[in-house]
Order: structure tokens, then C-alpha cells, then sequence
């Protein structure tokens, strides 16, 4: 059996060990030491920043273990969220006196993004770490107009964390044309070091804030695959892309030519809420969220699944896929599952039928308070 010490050994917080480029300013102090246990918090608000719709009408009951806010309208009747192909989260957490707030990847647009954090009334002067869940520019293409126009009134010693260095693999789309693909937007390490960032890859799992912890590179097992969305090319040139020679990369992956792409470094953000559980917040879960809760249990060491939060990229899932996941989720007894993004409507019309009482619909300017 795996000790309790031996699975929080496995808690390394990887700062990003890119020195050789010149290019980025290292962030210290996210190691969690061997032995450590993760942080506790007393509560988690989530804000869905942008998703890819926005209901004025939804309703649907929730669960008790959440309280749900939807945004009024924007007292300029000129003026409303804005929603694009993507997701952003801003979250809000709390331990006795403290509070941390973190952004959770930046949607596909920066003119989408500061039009609703503005109506939102979010201040990025707030934030205390950023986040980057993976390489898929809906992820973060609002990410340097978003930094463009709040940088100068963050804090100065700011840190983005990402998932790794397949992170910044440039990324592509097949085209109608067999064999041909269209560039889908690369991840610009000079684009955050002009911005004056720290930057930590969360390859193994870390401490974000003091109150949240990554899961790391997800281990694959069970029976998710990473379902069909885009090709990969690993490589750098003129300082754009992913440093394979930072990587374990095979000889074939080296070699420069598009792959599906596993995202090997897509992480999930997380939480332990006190006498509660586990909040696991998966923006795409392209690893699987099975995966993902699993890893998640194995790095804090807790074993109940609160709450499931985000994009689970299960819209084009075969059905009898989709139906297994769903069940064996369903094994896991969380207590709210909050579907967003890329999840899919065919992925809600499962957890209806299957534990219709853990379901909370999300829309854009939507707010989900977890615990106290």
C-alpha cells in the first residue's frame, strides 16, 4: 500500500526550467516539500468570466451544496456578455481571514474578455496568480490584451502557471483538405516575459496562492482517451513553440511533424474545501476527468470528490463512451457537477438521467459559492 508520506512526496512544485532561453523570470517558493499536506480553504466562488454562451433564461434547480448568482443586466441596456468559443474563470477563495484570487485561463478573444470583466466588475488588481490550463488558443487568446491592459496595475511580482512545455507546441487544424492543416494560435513565451510574468510550468503537482494546487501532467489510465480535436507540432523556431530538448520527447516527436495531440501537460486546478472535498476545475479535461479526479485524489490524499467544475470535452463522445464516464463519475459521488464549455449538451442530458439531483446548469456571468 502507498504511504501517506510517500503519495505527498509526490506534491514537487516544477518551476519552469527554461533558463537556456533567456527569456523568463523564475518563480520561487511553489514547491510543496515532501511530506506537506495540500491547502485547506473555508470556501470557493467561482465566476464564469466567459463561456461559450450566455442564457438570460436559465434556470434548473441546483444542488444544496451550492449557491448559484446569475448576473443581472448591465445597468447600460446598450451593453451585455459577451460570449465566444472558450472559457474563463475567476476564482475567489477563502481560509479563515485570507483570500486569494486566481484567473483561470482567458477565453478565445481579449475584446470578449475585458467587456465582460469589466461588466462583471472583476479587478484584475486583485488577482494573485494567473493560470493557463493548456495550449488551445480558446484558452488563452485574451491572454496579452488582457495583459496589455491590466498589467500595469497588478501586483508586481506576478506568476503565470501553466501546464508544461507542451504548453507552448505550436497547434493546429485539420483542414477539409486530407493531409493539410491551418495554424490554431501558439502560446508566446516572449509574449509573457515582455509583460514582465514569472513563469512556472506545473508539470508535477503545485501550490498556486497558497489556497489552490494543480494536479500536474495527468496520468492516463481506465477508459478515457483523449477524443478528436487538434494536431500538435512539437519544435521552436525564431523563439515561438515548445523546446523539445527541455522534453522526453520521442525521436518521432522531434522530428517536427503534426500528431494528434494528447496534451500531455493540460492540467487541472484544484481545491480541498474543508469538511467537504475535493473541487476539481477542468477547463477542456482532454486527459479525461476520471483522470483528472483521480490525480487529484492522489496528490492531496483525500478521496472525496465534491464538486466537478468546468469544459470536459465530451460533446463529440460516442454514446455508450459518454455513458460509461458519466457512470463511473457518478461511482465517485460528487456533490455538484457544474458542466461548462465544451462539455457538451448530450454530457448534461446524461447527468440528468443518471444523478439529475448533482447537476448545476453555468452560463456566462454565471457564480457558484461553494462551502461557508
Amino acid at each position: 500500500m502507498e504511504t501517506r508520506s510517500t503519495r505527498r512526496s509526490f506534491l514537487l512544485g516544477s518551476a519552469a526550467a527554461v533558463g537556456s532561453l533567456g527569456l523568463l523570470k523564475h518563480a520561487s517558493g511553489v514547491t510543496l516539500a515532501p511530506g506537506a499536506s495540500v491547502p485547506t480553504v473555508d470556501s470557493l466562488s467561482i465566476k464564469v468570466v466567459m463561456d461559450s454562451s450566455h442564457d438570460i433564461f436559465v434556470r434548473g434547480q441546483a444542488p444544496k451544496a451550492v449557491r448559484v448568482r446569475r448576473a443581472p443586466p448591465a445597468d447600460d441596456f446598450r451593453r451585455t456578455l459577451h460570449n465566444v468559443w472558450g472559457l474563463a474563470l475567476a476564482l475567489e477563495s477563502k481560509a479563515g481571514a485570507d483570500t486569494r484570487r486566481v484567473m483561470l485561463d482567458f477565453g478565445y478573444t481579449a475584446d470578449t474578455l475585458l467587456n465582460n470583466i469589466d461588466l462583471l466588475k472583476v479587478d484584475p488588481a486583485r488577482f494573485d496568480a494567473l493560470i493557463v490550463s493548456h495550449g488551445h488558443f480558446d484558452h488563452f487568446g485574451g491572454l496579452v490584451g488582457f495583459l496589455e491592459k491590466y498589467r500595469g496595475s497588478m501586483k508586481p511580482d506576478m506568476t503565470l502557471y501553466v501546464g508544461g512545455e507542451d504548453n507552448f507546441c505550436v497547434r493546429l487544424r485539420r483542414t477539409p483538405t486530407p493531409g493539410h492543416f491551418a495554424e490554431w494560435g501558439t502560446l508566446d513565451r516572449r509574449e509573457i516575459s515582455a509583460r514582465q510574468l514569472n513563469l512556472v510550468l506545473c508539470e508535477k503537482p503545485t501550490v498556486i496562492a497558497d489556497h489552490a494546487f494543480t494536479t500536474g501532467a495527468i496520468r492516463r489510465a481506465g477508459i478515457e482517451k483523449v477524443l478528436p480535436n487538434t494536431m500538435v507540432q512539437r519544435g521552436m523556431k525564431d523563439g515561438v513553440g515548445c523546446n523539445v530538448g527541455l522534453e522526453h520527447f520521442t525521436e518521432a516527436e522531434k522530428s517536427g511533424k503534426p500528431a494528434p495531440d494528447e496534451h500531455i501537460h493540460e492540467h487541472a486546478t484544484c481545491y480541498n474545501l474543508k469538511d467537504r472535498g475535493l473541487v476539481v476545475l477542468n477547463s477542456c479535461g482532454h486527459a479525461g476527468i476520471l483522470n483528472s479526479i483521480r490525480q487529484a485524489m492522489e496528490v492531496s490524499g483525500v478521496n472525496k470528490l465534491h464538486a466537478l467544475v468546468g469544459g470536459f470535452h465530451l460533446a463529440p463522445a460516442p454514446e455508450d463512451y459518454l455513458k460509461q464516464v458519466v457512470a463511473q463519475l457518478r461511482d465517485l459521488n460528487p456533490d455538484v457537477v457544474i458542466p461548462m464549455h465544451c462539455s457538451g449538451t448530450n454530457f448534461i442530458q446524461e447527468v440528468q438521467r443518471q444523478m439529475p439531483d448533482r447537476l448545476a446548469l453555468s452560463t456566462t456571468g454565471s457564480e457558484f459559492t461553494l462551502g461557508a
